[in-house]
């Protein structure tokens, strides 16, 4: 994870101004993304034609949350944030999950932009064929996506992932490698945001870039040895938590 967990943990148990932790936390999302996204396109888990539209519309939205995200009062952002968190955990939770979904006919605009490709599949040795529907409605999604990171300074992985594989109909494996790809245009819109308003401190920002790219470097291994089930619950706990500090900071419940 990266913004998704940098920005409610720090946000709310460190004594910085929640508009530098925004900044911060879409660098460090936005870091992680750069450094997967070059092997992520070699080994063509990363679309190029899925992810570009996606992109252009997200990345457009991210800048007009990023200038909302500065325009409103602090303790409003954090409790829009608080609620957002819960709101991802219970996505989470409820999340299906699809391997290779079955999409019986594409539509006609990811026919028109070529949104299809094959998916060379390791463990089995065979090329799969995928393609996608429902784009008008994946535009949509992704607008409102883009709304929310540049806002909160998420990143959007955490609605990337579900938006192109259970709505849009793309291969888990690369749902989650365009995922990446779409995040790293997106966060580089709304981090300028932020650039431009002073909103990045090095002193937030640098520390929190390196520790990341450690870890996810850590993570990385942790992953292959780890059971995904421990690895979800970790994660749905940490936000869950994180997510009710940030609202009951907002309220002035829990300062």
């Amino acid at each position: 994870g990266g913004g998704v967990l940098f920005v409610p943990i720090v946000g709310g148990f460190f004594p910085f101004h929640l508009d530098f932790v925004r900044g911060a936390g879409l660098l460090v999302a936005l870091a992680s993304a750069l450094s997967a996204g070059p092997s992520l396109l070699r080994s063509g888990l990363a679309n190029l034609r899925l992810a570009l539209p996606l992109a252009v519309v997200a990345s457009a939205s991210s800048i007009v949350g990023a200038m909302m995200g500065l325009a409103l009062p602090t303790n409003v952002v954090q409790v829009a944030l608080g609620l957002t968190i819960l709101g991802i955990v219970a996505l989470m939770a409820a999340a299906k999950r699809s391997e290779f979904p079955e999409v019986a006919k594409p539509d006609a605009i990811s026919v028109a932009l070529g949104m299809h490709g094959v998916l060379h599949d390791p463990a089995t040795g065979r090329d799969l064929p995928w393609q996608v529907h429902r784009t008008p409605l994946g535009l949509g999604i992704f607008f409102f996506i883009g709304i929310l990171a540049g806002m909160f300074g998420l990143g959007a992985g955490w609605a990337n992932l579900p938006a192109l594989n259970l709505l849009m109909g793309a291969p888990l494996k690369v749902s989650a490698g365009t995922s990446s790809f779409i995040l790293s245009l997106v966060d580089s819109s709304a981090a300028w945001v932020y650039l431009h308003k002073g909103a990045v401190l090095p002193m937030i920002a640098v520390p929190s870039v390196i520790g990341m790219m450690l870890g996810a470097k850590i993570g990385a291994r942790l992953l292959k040895v780890l059971p995904a089930a421990i690895v979800r619950k970790l994660v749905l706990g940490l936000l869950a938590f994180a997510g009710l500090r940030a609202l009951l900071k907002g309220l002035g419940i829990w300062n």
